[in-house]
């Protein structure tokens, strides 16, 4: 079987189109973006990657063009070079698409779905509506508890952002079997089953090999396997005896993805979940295998995302972002936090924003939320909403940092309002201007036009008065008043 995969695989990438030979059927005014290309045979391009090597421009490359300020040649010759991503499942048709990669802004994704302990679906839509509110680019479903279908679906078909889940925690519930009686053709089905509802990218543990186990076991750390899907596969592969299902079958996989143009994000499950075990044997050996992973994927015209730590120091951050670039070809690299320090449980929004804003600013292109919850409880609403402005903040911190056209702007129209006194004008800028409008309103000033932290002795209101020819009067108020 994994012969076939790979002589389909070498085909698939030997194919290059006549782009004079496609048909694009242009999007109308109301249409989805999934509308597909008319093609004579299977011979034809059906991921953005393959469109992207035969020099075709697609509705959704032309749209993350819009959005970024970018020529869509500049997208069109990232993606073909794997060096940006559009995770667009043909499914989805209610997707606004969105590029991650190099030369584009940095993307935030927002994590949601229901526990064995806490199953309030009502909960898990107002952490939708929180994500969809403040600019989420994607939401994750990592649902892991019973069966998770009817939400995912409903998910899919509501969401403009893009989504995506991680199959292995929906094995034990979609298949009802114990983990160790799953075989290898179960877990296809699983990702099978997640492509055709329309998920956009799914993240696939596959980078653990036994190699890559004994590495761990050999050198051993402090907090062992974090990730939750790493951790049940080692579990499997500690029971059965058998490779990695997701390694040993990766091939057939890619066919699975590439027929929905799915992204593989390739999971690290060997991240690491203390600062003391970062840049380590097992880190390191996995993303080795992520790297000849990531070329596979991009040979059967699959696109990739790669996963990364974790927790990690802040000074072995910008290291660990070049190398992943280095080893995995200049795939877009998509990372959680990483978190600067271990002690701040209730703040670890805080300290995934601080390594997050040092990873994007680095190389980093896509950042996953932390919340306040993170180590202590499953987030509700309010705590997305805390995680993902911290992140946004991050996120758009490094874009100027790393000179992204455009980044600056918004922080140029704040400026400019702040300088005018514009209250209404900076909630219009801010990146939750329900926050910033309620902490105004809450201590109403006695000078007009001023908060209550300067009143009449706000600087830029007695600069502006003397710009404007203006006498600046002040007298002495409170106690000492005479």
């Amino acid at each position: 079987m994994a012969r076939k995969g790979r002589a389909r695989r070498a085909e698939r990438g030997r194919a290059r189109p006549d782009p004079n030979d496609l048909m694009w059927v242009m999007p109308t005014k109301g249409d989805s973006m999934t509308a597909q290309p008319k093609r004579r045979d299977a011979a034809h391009p059906v991921t953005q990657i393959d469109f992207a090597r035969a020099g075709v421009v697609t509705p959704q490359m032309t749209e993350v063009a819009r959005k970024e300020g970018r020529d869509p040649e500049f997208i069109r010759a990232g993606v073909a070079a794997g060096r940006i991503a559009i995770p667009a499942n043909i499914h989805h048709a209610a997707l606004s698409p969105e590029g991650v990669g190099e030369g584009l802004r940095t993307k935030v994704n927002v994590n949601l779905g229901i526990s064995g302990d806490l199953a309030d679906e009502a909960e898990e839509w107002r952490k939708v509506e929180v994500a969809l509110k403040y600019g989420a680019e994607a939401i994750m479903d990592l649902s892991n508890s019973g069966k998770t279908q009817a939400f995912r679906t409903k998910l899919v078909a509501a969401s403009s952002a893009m989504i995506g889940t991680v199959p292995m925690y929906d094995a034990i519930g979609y298949l009802d079997k114990a983990l160790i009686s799953i075989t290898a053709d179960d877990f296809l089905d699983v990702v099978r089953r997640h492509a055709q509802d329309g998920v956009d990218f799914l993240t696939i543990h596959a980078g653990m090999n036994r190699r890559v186990i004994e590495s761990f076991k050999e050198t051993g750390r402090l907090t062992n396997v974090v990730s939750r899907g790493g951790s049940l596969i080692f579990a499997w592969m500690e029971a059965t005896g058998n490779e990695n299902p997701f390694y040993e079958h990766y091939d057939e996989i890619l066919e699975i993805l590439h027929e929905h143009d799915v992204t593989i994000s390739i999971g690290d499950a060997m991240r690491p979940g203390c600062t003391y075990d970062a840049s380590d044997a097992g880190q390191i050996a996995e993303l080795i295998e992520i790297g000849k992973l990531t070329r596979r994927a991009w040979d059967a015209g699959v696109q990739v995302m790669v996963e990364g730590p974790g927790h990690m120091a802040l000074d072995e951050i910008a290291a660990n972002m070049k190398l992943e670039k280095r080893l995995c070809h200049g795939a877009p690299f998509y990372v959680l936090g990483p978190l600067v320090t271990d002690i701040a449980p209730g703040y670890d929004h805080i300290t995934a924003a601080i390594g997050g804003a040092v990873a994007a600013s680095s190389g980093a292109d896509f950042l996953c939320y932390v919340t306040p919850a993170e180590h202590l409880r499953l987030p509700d609403a309010d705590d997305v909403r805390e995680g993902l402005i911290a992140t946004k903040i991050a996120a758009h911190a490094a874009d100027i940092a790393k000179g992204v056209p455009g980044a600056r702007d918004r922080d140029n129209r704040m400026s400019d309002a702040r300088r005018r006194v514009d209250w209404e004008g900076m909630f219009a800028e801010a990146l939750d201007a329900d926050k910033a409008r309620a902490y105004f309103q809450s201590a109403p000033p006695s000078t007009e036009g001023t908060c209550t932290m300067c009143g009449e002795m706000c600087a830029l209101r007695t600069v502006n008065q003397i710009m404007d020819g203006l006498t600046v009067q002040l007298e002495p108020t409170g106690e000492g008043a005479r």
